[in-house]
């Protein structure tokens, strides 16, 4: 195979080995990860910000389920073409160009807000335009890492990744209410745009290597695509889980945007309330991860099943709690995303096992696409209905559909039967 050198020229190189692992490998791997690291942190205060501004200024379910279609369906859509697009330019050039586009966008709200002259669709197209981005972002990040490290670090980076991001969460919620209380908005704003800069000055002066792609390749990545697409769904068990995990997501994903004006609403919470929530999703995030690792299941797809359905069910709970037990609701939040964790853990453990190596990417990149067109879809239906039934009804309700369809994988043979392919 051929390697992409610093200008551009192509060299010999082997497919067995890391190419990105010569020299002071760790000096170049920690910079980038670091600078991404950052950059994410800016982005999720900046999440933070616009979704409590829209929330605070407007109160309306319609506007949150707007801002929630603006992030998540773009990178839904373009999510394959990102990936495709990553194997195929330079993925360094790729995360580079998405964070200046990014923040680029992030400076014309600033100089809109310093003017006044803001509105709701103007940070509505933002959002659309930074989710588009993390369609081609994201995979070039992620399909750097194993170019950049030796392959027994892999695994290691694996965890990191997944800490970072429940750190993420734990820190950019009260991160962004600190600043929403001691800034103006757009000085709040502008800590993504300087975040960025970390993300950027790595990438300039570290060079990740990337193997060339042969002539006709998007055929034949589009035939992959497609044979992934057969192997999970010629699985009667794989395809049953698939259905259920997805039909779940069509009704918990929307609430997820909708949680700040749960918490504006019914609470009658402030931004460091709503903080407090999420903190608390991400302290569940890393504590169901340990919780799994160390008991490592031999049998599957239970864990899959009622991790998720205790994580529905918790949230149906926290959301009939009344207003002043906001603090039991708090908990039962941390509790859900324990269990969520150990349920997604459960899963691509599951298909680790059950899905030969050479199919398992395109296994995962299949749920993630699936669940992420879900998600808008069951926002544009939610929105409408959250006019109606209120946004606390509206939780319970779609909290416990979502709980319904997870439990009643346990009835279905074929799931069963996935345990016993893996051994378990």
């Amino acid at each position: 195979m051929k390697a992409v050198a610093p200008d551009g020229s192509a060299t010999e190189c082997s497919s067995e080995r890391n190419v990105g692992t010569e020299g002071p490998w760790r000096l170049r791997f920690w910079s980038i990860f670091v600078g991404q690291g950052a950059s994410l942190v800016g982005s999720s205060i900046t999440q933070f910000v616009l979704l409590w501004w829209i929330t605070d200024t407007t109160q309306s379910a319609s506007a949150l389920g707007t801002a929630g279609l603006a992030a998540m369906l773009p990178q839904a859509l373009l999510g394959p073409f990102g990936g495709v697009f990553a194997d195929r330019h330079n993925r360094q050039l790729i995360m580079m160009l998405s964070d200046l586009i990014s923040a680029a966008c992030v400076l014309m709200l600033i100089i809109q807000f310093e003017y006044g002259e803001v509105q709701l669709s103007h940070v509505y197209a933002i959002m659309a335009i930074r989710s588009a981005m993390q369609a081609f972002q994201m995979p070039a990040s992620m399909a750097s890492v194993a170019m950049l490290v030796p392959p027994g670090f892999i695994p290691r980076v694996t965890g990191i990744n997944q800490i970072i991001q429940g750190l993420t969460m734990i820190g950019a919620a009260p991160l962004g209410a600190l600043v929403i209380s001691v800034l103006p908005l757009k000085y709040a704003l502008g800590i993504d745009v300087f975040t960025v800069v970390f993300g950027i000055v790595p990438l300039l002066f570290v060079t990740v290597p990337q193997f060339g792609i042969k002539e006709g390749r998007k055929a034949k990545i589009l035939t992959q695509m497609r044979d992934g697409v057969l192997r999970v769904w010629s699985n009667k068990g794989l395809r049953g889980l698939y259905i259920l995990i997805v039909s779940a997501a069509f009704f918990i994903m929307p609430l997820v945007t909708m949680i700040p004006l749960l918490v504006k609403v019914y609470y009658h919470g402030d931004a460091s309330r709503l903080a407090l929530f999420e903190s608390m999703f991400g302290f569940g995030s890393i504590v169901g991860g340990g919780v799994y690792a160390a008991i490592a299941p031999k049998r599957r797809v239970p864990w899959v099943l009622g991790g998720l359905a205790v994580c529905c069910l918790g949230l149906a709970v926290a959301s009939i709690m009344p207003a002043e037990l906001y603090l039991v609701s708090v908990g039962l939040w941390f509790l859900s995303a324990s269990a969520n964790t150990i349920g997604n853990g459960a899963f691509i453990a599951l298909l680790q096992i059950v899905v030969s190596n050479d199919f398992q990417g395109r296994a995962i990149s299949l749920m993630t696409t699936m669940t992420g067109i879900a998600a808008p879809v069951g926002l544009a239906v939610a929105t409408p209905l959250g006019h109606v039934v209120g946004v606390q009804n509206l939780f319970v309700g779609l909290s416990l559909c979502a709980f319904l369809v997870m439990v009643s994988g346990f009835l279905f043979s074929g799931m069963r039967d996935l345990d016993r392919r893996a051994g378990g």
